[in-house]
């Protein structure tokens, strides 16, 4: 293990070692540092991991490509389009969280990206979706 890993809170660990996936996943990665010290933590259920590198639940280990803000690309949109993009946002994230996303005050995972991406296609933007800024982080959630 390289550097300690900020493992957020109720996050699941999975201790299963003969795990094909265990040596690239960030729930093992995760076990492997908390059991050193952590006393209770929580874990997946070893009933349900298959062990044979299909595991529903692994986690890649690697760091991922977070999005911050999208004021750049909305700026470039014709106001039809970016209104109709922010209605067919809002329902998915939520009003506030889509305006957190939109304003850099909220990460923006691999998948919200894309899903950003498509519904702008949909709208009719031709040119490339690109975010404010990026960051690389561990991916603690889906």
């Amino acid at each position: 293990m390289n550097q300690k890993l900020e493992i957020p809170h109720g996050f699941a660990l999975c201790g299963e070692a003969e795990c094909l996936c265990a040596e690239g996943c960030l729930r093992h990665r995760a076990y492997l540092q908390q059991a050193e010290t952590v006393k209770v933590f929580t874990v997946v259920n070893p009933r349900f991991c298959t062990k044979d590198g299909q595991c529903a639940y692994f986690r890649d280990a690697g760091p991922v490509n977070f999005a911050r803000g999208f004021t750049q690309m909305q700026k470039r949109m014709l106001p039809e389009q970016y209104n109709a993009f922010m209605w067919k946002l809002i329902p998915y994230f939520g009003r506030n969280p889509y305006f957190e996303r939109r304003n850099s005050k909220r990460l923006i995972s691999p998948a919200e990206q894309q899903q950003i991406v498509d519904v702008a296609q949909q709208v009719g933007v031709e040119v490339e979706f690109k975010f404010d800024a990026y960051e690389q982080r561990y991916n603690w959630r889906n």
